[in-house]
């Protein structure tokens, strides 16, 4: 699951370089060729990361307006670009990647600790709270895994 892991890195990294410049149609695949070439040389199944900033990019708007709904009190562009876009990983596997293999807790944990890593000193904390409320109003579906 180690490659799972590298794989959100990656699908973050170029979520991010896609969000600061602008969101330019049709550069998001480029963005995360290049991030596969740069920090995972010679990983040979990129399909998971293909899955995930795809499925971001089909969802950003649902995504924002979930986060705007969940946290009111940060208005999305206020919010660090880092911590932005792990919210979007996070939601976008919580609620619309239907990936049996990957239980919610597992994608809330992956989350926060993605947020951990590279974003400020209370975004795991922040992370945590957002995607919380949203797996609780959701009705905690698979709590018991």
């Amino acid at each position: 699951m180690a490659n799972r892991h590298l794989s959100r890195s990656l699908a973050l990294q170029s979520l991010f370089a896609w969000d600061f410049h602008g969101f330019k149609q049709g550069e998001l695949k480029k963005i995360a060729e290049y991030a596969v070439k740069e920090f995972a040389p010679g990983m040979d199944d990129v399909d998971f990361v293909h899955n995930l900033i795809f499925g971001v990019e089909k969802h950003r708007k649902d995504i924002d307006a979930l986060i705007v709904k969940v946290a009111p009190d940060w208005p999305l562009e206020q919010i660090t670009t880092v911590d932005r876009n792990v919210l979007r990983l996070g939601i976008y596997e919580l609620q619309f990647a239907q990936a049996d293999d990957v239980p919610p807790k597992v994608a809330i944990n992956e989350a926060i600790e993605l947020a951990k890593t590279f974003g400020g000193a209370s975004s795991g904390k922040f992370v945590n709270g957002v995607l919380g409320t949203i797996y609780k109003e959701m009705g905690e579906p698979r709590k018991d895994e």
